[in-house]
């Protein structure tokens, strides 16, 4: 049976991440950096491309779970002849390693009676099409050469390589352990000393636990939001701050579908989601990593300002197509690199100017040209901002003039006011407030349709957009509003499917279920917001629980999701789903959190949490 994307968990070492099936086949992972080609890859291609394989031969059923507040990944297997666990990891490298070391460990645990394994490791680097050079170089310790590329695998059990590939067959008693440490180095660095893999175990999961103790959230869904904390910190590097969208590329919004895109880079729409995410759960330190992150991904020209930039800053992302891989689920084409990098999206420069007030609200303190480039940013929105742009959906088809891009252009200049006022800044007080009061006109009169009864996605379309009720979360028109209430309740008639949110109106079939796309999980989380600011805390609470109902097994969302099968779709996981989670568990814990925060409300204007 094919897989579903609903069937991976994710393990990783803060610098890269792997994709572990719920059968024991890890059969996607990046080394030695998260955009760095694959060396395994199996998932958007075929075992031929990369995979290791961790199971009973047959008769088997499994369950899993992470060991506690951690990122280790435990898989029980059950047979006729008995009972054991495999548990997956990366051990958090520290600074001091960099690329010089990157682990994957996996230990067999027998439970019960014995279990029987087969245990197959096919490397392929460069997404899968380059076979390395295996050698044996000593008892139970096999190499892969390729290149820049070393990985050895360190075993307790005996290996033998065929056709560039190591196979095991080997049994697990109850007691017994068996261990499987795969190590990644630059082919020019010397070979690293072999692990103890127990011991690795137990610091990997000291690690874990200390860092999860600074999560302040003690609301009814802290194990979601504990488990959305990890995933993010999975996806963020411990050396750059940056956060990247997913760890994955191509897994597509459409199963057989052409829409398969590379998120492995830092999208700034996610900017304020994150910092408040963050800071709302006490990791101040990681707030303050991303904030550092973004000032030095952006430093240079206002008008050179991208959508996203790689985890260490890169601007250049070339976007291309890998003819050999068939896709997951024969999804084609295979993509690395992604072409909205030379994006004109006006939304950005909001972001980024929220982000810089919102930290220096939270006690981050501004760098010395922090406001200054505010500034340059403010003056170069006021040269730009009539200009059509692709929107926060990206659009590929030509540059509209998107409502919700000209809302982040007023918070942009919004922000850089309230910030000037506050803190007495140098800044042209007259004109900003005049730019300020032309953009909120111009949106008002040319965003919002009187005929449809909301604001609508963009000045040439009569169409509503889930985008839009980012509005009173950002301030830019309080939830109460008739104009808000009024695009609430068009985007319910229009794009809201049992508590799912579409991002714009796409086709759908005869039982009113979208087949363009799936719905976009961020969105059901921004209604829930908006129901809550409206005082709806009721609706906004079951609106949340229905979307943690929606994750898989072990707490883990995608972009996207089919509401007709139940299958996650697109890019996994996904950074923004689980921000909105996170943020979402905030605003209903107390009635005032992340989106009451951003939208500039004082706590005294907090609604009952119902």
């Amino acid at each position: 049976m094919a897989r579903k994307i609903n069937d991976y968990a994710l393990i990783g070492d803060c610098e890269t991440a792997a994709l572990v099936a719920a059968d024991g086949t890890i059969d996607f992972l990046c080394w030695p950096r998260f955009h760095s080609e694959a060396c395994l890859a199996g998932i958007i291609g075929d075992d031929d491309n990369g995979i290791w394989r961790l199971r009973p031969p047959s008769g088997w059923t499994a369950t899993r779970r992470y060991r506690g507040d951690t990122a280790i990944l435990e898989t029980r297997f059950e047979t006729e002849t008995g009972a054991a666990t495999v548990t997956d990891f990366m051990p958090v490298r520290s600074e001091e390693e960099g690329d010089r070391r990157s682990t994957l460990v996996r230990i067999v645990t027998g439970e019960r009676g014995s279990v029987r394994f087969d245990m197959a490791l096919v490397l392929r680097f460069d997404y899968g099409r380059l076979v390395p050079w295996v050698i044996e170089n000593e008892k139970n310790t096999v190499e892969f050469f390729c290149g820049p590329h070393v990985v050895s695998l360190h075993t307790s059990v005996v290996t033998t390589q065929t056709h560039a590939r190591c196979n095991s067959e080997f049994s697990v008693s109850a007691g017994e352990q068996k261990s499987f440490v795969l190590h990644y180095r630059r082919s020019h660095r010397e070979r690293p000393p072999h692990l103890d893999a127990k011991e690795t175990l137990q610091e990997t999961e000291r690690w874990w636990r200390d860092w999860t103790k600074t999560c302040t959230y003690r609301g009814q869904a802290r194990e979601a939001v504990l488990r959305s904390l990890i995933t993010i910190k999975l996806m963020a590097s411990r050396q750059t701050g940056g956060i990247v969208a997913a760890p994955t590329t191509s897994l597509p919004e459409k199963i057989g579908g052409e829409r398969n895109w590379d998120y492995r880079f830092c999208w700034l729409r996610d900017a304020s989601f994150t910092l408040l995410a963050l800071l709302h759960s006490g990791f101040k330190k990681e707030a303050a990593a991303w904030r550092d992150w973004l000032l030095r991904a952006i430093a240079g020209m206002p008008r050179e300002v991208q959508p996203f930039y790689s985890v260490a800053g890169e601007h250049r992302a070339p976007e291309w197509e890998i003819p050999w891989l068939a896709g997951f689920r024969d999804s084609r084409p295979v993509r690395a690199g992604n072409a909205a990098y030379e994006q004109f999206q006006l939304d950005v420069y909001g972001e980024i100017i929220d982000l810089l007030h919102l930290s220096r609200e939270h006690g981050i303190p501004p760098d010395d040209w922090s406001w200054r480039l505010q500034q340059e940013l403010v003056e170069h929105v006021e040269r730009i901002w009539r200009e059509a742009d692709a929107g926060f959906w990206e659009v590929r088809h030509g540059r509209e003039h998107f409502t919700q891009s000209r809302v982040m252009a007023w918070v942009a200049v919004d922000r850089a006011i309230r910030a000037a006022e506050k803190y007495e800044l140098s800044w042209p007080v007259d004109r900003w407030r005049k730019l300020r009061q032309d953009i909120h006109r111009e949106v008002c009169e040319k965003g919002y349709d009187e005929r449809i009864g909301g604001f609508v996605r963009s000045y040439q379309t009569r169409e509503p957009d889930a985008a839009n009720l980012l509005i009173p979360i950002v301030g830019f028109l309080p939830a109460n509003d008739p104009r808000v209430l009024r695009t609430v309740e068009l985007i319910e008639r229009k794009l809201i499917i049992d508590d799912f949110v579409m991002r714009y109106d796409t086709e759908r079939a005869e039982d009113g279920l979208p087949v363009g796309e799936g719905v976009f999980l961020a969105c059901s989380f921004w209604y829930a917001d908006n129901l809550l600011m409206q005082g709806r805390s009721q609706e906004a609470r079951r609106v949340f629980n229905h979307m943690l109902a929606v994750r898989n097994d072990v707490g883990l969302l995608s972009e996207e999701y089919d509401p007709r099968s139940g299958e996650m779709l697109g890019n996994f996981p996904q950074v923004l789903s689980h921000l909105s989670l996170i943020n979402t568990a905030h605003n209903l814990a107390q009635g005032y959190g992340p989106a009451h925060v951003r939208a500039g409300q004082a706590e005294k204007d907090k609604v009952p949490a119902g």
